[in-house]
């Protein structure tokens, strides 16, 4: 079977991103698919280009990627990134239709827009089009402020109800997406939750390595990994080192890039927050390495009503790497965390909470590893990405075959 996906943001394992389509693409390769991916040359997470030509058509462990035209400005403002998302939609089009024997022509939003060169493509060539849902937008850039066009919104939410009603299949990976997309449309749902390849975190690992990297040995390392985006709330962060200034034990780690990271770093500085490191992104391969220097994790979303439907890839991994988790996000996540005994939740928006809590991990040393070896089982029990990958390729195959 030859699936296609279509997915603007795709990275590989040596790229700093999301690896759940790589992880999910190479175990539909390793079953004897054959896999087609049509990204950006651009980091959906730096807004950087690929160092070098031959970056953009490559095959890896039996999946063939390959990178067309994308406008390179994404983060500059929320015109420049939908200009982005356009240009994609357009190239990716072109290409996609070259593409030969297609079975299945798979779309994953966010970006929306890709989805409607999956559906478009799949209707051409008369093949089933399968439409996985990672968050809900844009229901979400209208709650968090990023949208804010009436003209825009009226037609987002137009292509999101389309979309919803054209799919063949539709993929959610967290089950707070079920009810709402349901209001609007959507039928032949399945829930393949994220989740986190166990083989890849080693979680008796000390980090000393990475500690003696960044000069952080001997420290409590409080670490966040992942976007520097307005929806991650990470000012929250800076405002409980700030209040924790005067522990000089207590070191936060903030890896990864975003539109925001500028404004933080900056913040930083003016408070003169020594207790707060920021790291360029990481690829997926080396994050392993990072984690396991942690002493506790963050996973933080703003306060936002939507923001409880979803599954964080971040909490799976910092699970999969046996770490005690501070998680300032409600909802369905909370539920996971709670269930696996393996961090502390904190209301959304508070710094304070979240001081104490760095403070009462800091003290209880036999609390928080219990927390994060419990965390380890829960993932490997419940979801566990090899798992997850067989899941989808009998979902795939089922509806390659309607």
């Amino acid at each position: 079977m030859h699936i296609l996906l279509i997915h603007q943001a795709f990275a590989a394992l040596n790229e700093a991103g999301g690896t759940r389509h790589y992880e999910l693409a190479t175990y539909l390769a390793r079953k004897g698919h054959q896999v087609t991916i049509i990204a950006s040359p651009v980091s959906y997470l730096t807004g950087k280009g690929r160092k070098s030509d031959s970056d953009k058509h490559l095959k890896i462990e039996g999946i063939r990627i390959l990178r067309t035209y994308t406008y390179p400005a994404l983060h500059k403002s929320f015109i420049h990134r939908a200009i982005s998302f356009i240009s994609f939609m357009v190239s990716s089009l072109i290409k996609g239709l070259s593409i030969r024997n297609v079975d299945i022509v798979w779309g994953t939003s966010p970006p929306i827009f890709q989805s409607l060169t999956a559906w478009m493509i799949a209707r051409l060539k008369r093949k089933p089009f399968l439409l996985e849902i990672r968050d809900l937008w844009p229901a979400f850039a209208i709650q968090v402020g990023v949208l804010k066009n009436p003209l825009l919104i009226h037609l987002s939410l137009w292509l999101e109800k389309f979309l919803y009603r054209h799919a063949d299949k539709i993929v959610v990976n967290s089950p707070g997406f079920i009810h709402y997309i349901q209001d609007k449309g959507a039928r032949n749902i399945i829930m393949i939750p994220n989740g986190s390849d166990v083989d890849m975190f080693t979680p008796l690992d000390d980090g000393s390595n990475f500690r003696r990297e960044h000069h952080i040995e001997n420290q409590f390392i409080v670490m966040y990994a992942g976007a520097h985006g307005i929806s991650n709330d990470l000012e929250v962060i800076l405002t409980a080192a700030k209040m924790l200034k005067d522990k000089k034990q207590i070191q936060f780690t903030l890896i990864g890039d975003g539109k925001e990271k500028p404004a933080l770093m900056k913040v930083a500085k003016e408070q003169d927050l020594s207790n707060v490191m920021f790291i360029d992104p990481i690829a997926k391969d080396q994050m392993a390495v990072a984690l396991a220097a942690a002493d506790i994790c963050i996973a933080i979303l703003k306060p936002i009503e939507l923001f409880k439907t979803t599954y964080p890839n971040k909490v799976f991994d910092y699970m999969a790497a046996g770490r005690a988790i501070l998680l300032l996000i409600d909802g369905v996540i909370r539920k996971v965390v709670e269930e696996a005994r393996c961090g502390i939740f904190i209301q959304p928006g508070n710094p304070q909470e979240l001081a104490s809590a760095i403070l009462w991990m800091s003290n209880h040393p036999i609390e928080r590893k219990k927390m994060g070896k419990s965390g380890r089982i829960y993932l490997e029990k419940h979801f566990n990405r090899n798992e997850i990958a067989d899941t989808f390729n009998k979902v795939i195959e089922k509806c390659a075959k309607t």
